[in-house]
């Protein structure tokens, strides 16, 4: 009996050149066109900070769809990775120094300190599945977010937080983030591990069985997803100035996940859509913080009626309130 061929994931094009020859350009022209903008005073100061927010949400979002969406592992703790990464970068401009040397060091720092930890713990949780794994996430996350306030506050801040930080996360910093995120992640899904993270995703058993290392692809993807959480974390820190842990807790993992559903599991041009539509939604709202919060109740009762999968959720909405008669013996979608 001849035995079975183990077929090893090979490393593909993991950071070659986008198939897509234009997503560069597109990125530049949105980047022109935003500079231009601001530069003739139609994006005014306060609307530049929702351009910047909403770049920040959709690196965040970008990461928790690698792993919740295209590998198919239901994550709620994204907002613990987010904090130790906000946190790295922070200390580090406050403690060293706030020169844009130490600003982009801090930021890769941050990523990769969040990709080791979620590494750490992707080894016994990511066995688990659907909603087991799901309150393991949401413990893990808690568990990061309760840690840093119990530290030391001479280190951490302690409930208080860190204040004071430098306003480092300007427009052109953040877009480049942006890119470099949607510029791996979509790369990656054309490699071979992104293939094998999609075979995770749509069954288990067959990707085993055609001799994908199952646990080595999911945690790949926990520590894409928690890499990228980090930076998310590390640019946000720039951002506000002043963070604290109850920045960092399940209603924060809750509002990155909206995103992602939003937008389709597994979209990631949806999952940029949804984070812009969000985010002006959520600033338009700011002076009727109940109506906000009435929103999103229907949003995430709206999302549990009508899993989107793939199809990012407005176009299922829109199908489902069409006033158009689906023809005799066509097939719902």
């Amino acid at each position: 009996m001849k035995k079975k061929k183990n077929i090893d994931i090979k490393p593909g094009r993991v950071l070659g050149i986008s198939e897509n020859k234009y997503d560069f350009l597109m990125f530049l022209i949105v980047f022109i066109a935003i500079e231009l903008l601001m530069s003739v005073g139609v994006i005014t100061p306060f609307y530049k900070t929702i351009v910047i927010k909403i770049c920040i949400d959709i690196v965040l979002a970008l990461g928790l769809n690698f792993i919740t969406g295209i590998t198919g592992q239901f994550s709620l703790g994204h907002a613990g990775f987010m904090a130790i990464g906000a946190y790295i970068a922070a200390m580090l401009v406050l403690k060293v120094s706030s020169s844009f040397v130490m600003v982009l060091v801090g930021t890769v720092l941050g990523g990769i300190a969040a990709a080791f930890l979620g590494f750490l713990i992707g080894i016994p949780t990511l066995r688990l599945k659907g909603d087991y794994l799901a309150i393991a996430t949401l413990g893990l996350g808690e568990i990061i977010r309760i840690t840093i306030q119990n530290i030391d506050p001479a280190i951490l801040g302690g409930a208080g937080g860190l204040s004071g930080i430098k306003l480092y996360s300007k427009f052109e910093f953040v877009f480049i983030c942006l890119f470099i995120t949607y510029f791996v992640i979509n790369n990656i899904l054309k490699s071979s591990y992104g293939r094998a993270c999609v075979a995770v995703r749509e069954d288990e058993i067959a990707a085993e069985s055609m001799g994908i290392n199952i646990t080595k692809s999911k945690i790949f993807a926990f520590v894409v997803g928690t890499f990228f959480a980090g930076i998310g974390g590390a640019l946000y820190s720039g951002y506000v100035g002043v963070i604290q842990p109850k920045n960092f807790g399940f209603m924060k993992s809750i509002d990155i996940l909206m995103i992602v559903v939003l937008g389709g599991l597994g979209n990631i041009n949806g999952t940029i859509i949804a984070a812009i539509v969000l985010d002006i939604v959520s600033f338009a709202l700011q002076e009727f913080s109940e109506l906000r919060m009435i929103l999103y109740a229907i949003l995430l009762v709206a999302i549990m009626l009508i899993k989107s999968g793939e199809t990012p959720f407005f176009v299922k909405l829109r199908n489902m309130f069409s006033l158009k008669k689906k023809k005799l013996g066509e097939s719902e979608e």
